[in-house]
């Protein structure tokens, strides 16, 4: 397996760890009456869980498994690849972080776009590999 593949699948196990702590959390929550805490945690519990390990999973899955160019050796332009893993860690991040700053709305804003920027950045990169398998499978 690739190193940025055991990147994005470390850092998605990380987020789920983290997103079923805080949904057990809520869950402890309730149970002692303290129903601002749901408040408080649902919005990091959604983005870990939806985009951190999800998302995260997938496009550590994708890099690794999508063909690859010249014979199997190249994995196309593994920087815009690096540059989504970075992004979507970074729109995760903010984007859960939301609910401490009472209101930001930029700082939602910069996540929801840290990470469109880390889905046109893994095309980017996936794009040529999907093409040059389609390509390659019409020539026989």
């Amino acid at each position: 397996m690739p190193r940025l593949s055991r990147w994005f699948v470390r850092a998605s196990l990380v987020y789920f760890v983290a997103g079923f702590t805080l949904g057990a959390v809520m869950l402890t929550g309730k149970a002692v009456t303290w129903p601002q805490m749901s408040r408080w945690l649902m919005a990091p519990h959604i983005e870990f869980l939806l985009i951190g390990w999800t998302v995260q999973l997938t496009m550590g899955v994708a890099f690794w498994i999508l063909p690859r160019f010249e014979g199997g050796r190249s994995r196309g332009m593994v920087g815009a690849a690096w540059l989504a893993f970075a992004l979507l860690n970074l729109g995760v991040l903010l984007t859960a972080s939301e609910p401490f700053f009472h209101g930001a709305g930029f700082t939602r804003l910069s996540g929801r776009a840290a990470e469109a920027g880390a889905v046109v950045a893994f095309c980017l990169h996936a794009w040529p590999r999907i093409r040059a398998a389609s390509a390659q499978k019409r020539e026989r």
